[in-house]
């Protein structure tokens, strides 16, 4: 017989999603149980956000003395002690694991069960030998990397995200099969650290960015020496005595030593029993509605495993959304007008609101474009790093639909234009906005004030100071 356990908020899954909602519930006072099968931290501590961002941070260090010449310093060719670099990595996973940890939940009163749970009725769920019964239940159990149907993948040993970061070797040539952000960035770092690299997408490269950025985003990658094959469906893959072969197309292949599968992510809905519960779901993930309940009013659903938007910053947004509705009662809803996303390579890219075709599509001749270039930019200079700029999407009013930034440090540029957005401001905001001298920040208020230019600049604006002028 197990035994039971009533609460007033059962979380399932310790990835960053759930984590948020146990430690939200449990300090506003709620009693909170929290289930994870697997490691505590989820996907984002252990095999994506952090590990990528530290591989990046070693690739981004090996590139910047390879290129130290530029600036008029001498050294020497730098060689990555590849051991040493996922040494570091998983080092840097060791430092912020404990707050994620089982120890720092229970001391905040989470009551933390190791295993798997599955629903065994709309009002509970059971795991661990145990039996819980609460007031709200909240699934986070997050997504898995999607392997896709292609011929022979499931023989060759192929990597994806949670074995990427357990590798010690470097690999010689590193196939990647998925053209997004994930793909993008590790074919960028593993390159910078000595792999040769060759990419496949079977469609655009980064398909949800400004096309014009990740043109100049793609120049860079291949200058680099990465092999970028666009519209190229994988159909098949295999050893061979070169390695592992991929094939596309009509007679299209690429040979490398390892392949890594970045293709995109699936909801882990296996095991939870969702369907005694009542709770609809599909192959992309639990259907929930704005305020993140499901079809049991009593469940929530958040993060990865009901689909898009799956970013750790959209996990910890809706986390609040889920507090509102199951601790007080208020009918909060998920608005992803003002959600950012930044692929974190170098030059980055990053993006919030409407791209060009997406509100031409909605708005179609009433919208405006304004571009501004980091060759324009002081600070940009003086760094040497001008490869990039922004495009701004308005209505005629100045009224901020979407921003797209190429260039260093964009992830930390883009959160002026989500205020903006989320707060329905118009270009003028950022105009009379006094910033600090030189700033790759500048750039947004070049863009702003491009906007306003040809008005400012126009005959009667000239008029007007020739009759003042007069009258004075």
């Amino acid at each position: 017989m197990s035994r039971a356990i009533d609460c007033d908020v059962c979380v399932i899954g310790a990835g960053a999603a759930g984590l948020s909602v146990a430690v939200g519930a449990v300090q506003l006072g709620a009693r909170t149980v929290l289930f994870e099968k697997g490691t505590m931290g989820g996907d984002c501590l252990n095999y994506g956000c952090v590990p990528s961002k530290a591989l990046l941070a070693a690739a981004h260090a090996a590139h910047g003395v390879a290129g130290a010449g530029r600036y008029g310093i001498r050294t020497s060719v730098p060689e990555a002690d590849f051991a040493a670099v996922m040494r570091r990595v998983h080092a840097v996973i060791g430092q912020i694991a404990p707050h994620d940890s089982v120890e720092r939940l229970e001391r905040l009163g989470v009551r933390v069960i190791g295993a798997p749970a599955q629903f065994t009725g709309h009002k509970e769920v059971a795991g661990g030998g145990l039996t819980v019964r609460a007031r709200r239940f909240v699934i986070a159990a997050g997504s898995a990397a999607l392997i896709p149907p292609v011929r022979g993948i499931d023989e060759i040993g192929a990597l994806t995200n949670e074995t990427l970061f357990s590798l010690t070797r470097r690999p010689e040539h590193l196939l990647i099969l998925g053209g997004g952000p994930v793909g993008v960035e590790m074919a960028q770092a593993f390159r910078r650290l000595g792999s040769a690299v060759t990419l496949f997408q079977r469609g655009r490269l980064l398909p949800r960015d400004e096309p014009e950025l990740v043109d100049r985003l793609r120049g860079r990658l291949a200058a680099e020496g990465i092999s970028i094959h666009e519209g190229a469906e994988i159909i098949e893959v295999a050893r061979v005595a070169r390695g592992i072969v991929a094939r596309y197309g009509q007679g299209g292949e690429g040979v490398g030593s390892d392949l890594l599968v970045a293709a995109g992510r699936q909801p882990r809905l296996t095991g939870l029993a969702l369907e005694r519960a009542g709770i609809e779901y599909t192959l992309r993930g639990i259907r929930v509605d704005a305020r993140l309940r499901t079809t049991n009013r009593r469940v929530f659903a958040l993060g990865d495993v009901i689909g898009a938007p799956q970013f750790t910053h959209a996990a910890g947004y809706q986390a609040g959304i889920v507090i509102r509705n199951a601790l007080f009662r208020l009918p909060a809803k998920v608005d992803y007008r003002a959600l950012p996303r930044v692929t974190y390579c170098d030059p980055e890219l990053a993006q919030v609101g409407l791209t060009e075709a997406q509100a031409r599509a909605r708005f179609g001749a009433a919208v405006q474009v304004v571009r501004a270039s980091l060759e324009d930019n002081d600070r940009a200079r003086a760094q040497g790093q001008t490869a990039g700029g922004i495009k701004v999407v308005t209505d005629r009013r100045g009224s901020i639909l979407g921003a797209g930034i190429l260039g260093p440090q964009a992830g930390e540029l883009i959160p002026v234009w989500g205020l903006a957005i989320s707060r329905g401001l118009r270009l003028s905001a950022l105009t009379n906005l006094i910033l600090p001298y030189p700033t790759l920040g500048e750039i947004s208020k070049a863009a702003a004030s491009a906007f306003y230019a040809p008005k400012l600049f126009s005959p009667w604006p000239r008029r007007l100071v020739r009759l003042l002028r007069a009258l004075s």
